[in-house]
């Protein structure tokens, strides 16, 4: 969940579209991916949420060895210390950070706890840029197939269509 966050937050940040500019957008975010703990829900935490975004893409488009040293380096910052914690509606489930640390430094830690995983498991081609040529989205691949190309369905759906007209137009 923490990379899908990740993914989420850092292509909120779309040329044509924003989705990340007032305090109700950083709400929906906290509530889509059920953060918890301490929540400023004021401007200075959505300031510092949106600086977020240059960093995190960073790190879902470096490759690995690169990954690696900013995973250490948001680890050493965010000063983690691993432990086990359950709260609602989860079980036992890993946390780096006090619970009362800033929004951004457990997202910064979180995402770089779930790369631990990827880097780990040498799944870095998981991570990638959207294929649309338009867009500056990235792509999180959880399929079985690694067949994911687009960010989002508006994405695919604009390629699908322009495929197809395409076959439309050598077709007639």
């Amino acid at each position: 969940m923490s990379l899908q966050a990740a993914i989420t937050l850092v292509n909120s940040e779309d040329p044509t579209e924003d989705t990340l500019e007032t305090l109700a957008d950083l709400q929906r975010f906290y509530d889509e991916f059920a953060y918890t703990g301490r929540h400023d829900a004021d401007q200075a935490e959505l300031h510092t949420i949106r600086a977020l975004r240059p960093r995190l893409r960073e790190l879902l488009t470096a490759d690995r060895d690169d990954a690696v040293e900013l995973v250490n380096e948001m680890l050493r910052e965010g000063k983690a210390l691993p432990q086990l914690v359950r709260h609602e509606p989860f079980d036992w489930h890993l946390h780096a950070v006090d619970n009362q640390a800033p929004l951004a430094t457990r997202i910064v830690v979180e995402t770089a706890m779930a790369m631990i995983d990827v880097i780990r498991a040498d799944e870095m081609s998981r991570l990638g840029h959207c294929a649309d040529e338009e867009c500056t989205g990235v792509v999180l691949d959880l399929s079985r197939n690694r067949s994911r190309r687009f960010c989002s369905t508006p994405c695919g759906n604009r390629n699908a269509v322009a495929a197809y007209r395409a076959r439309q137009a050598t077709a007639g």
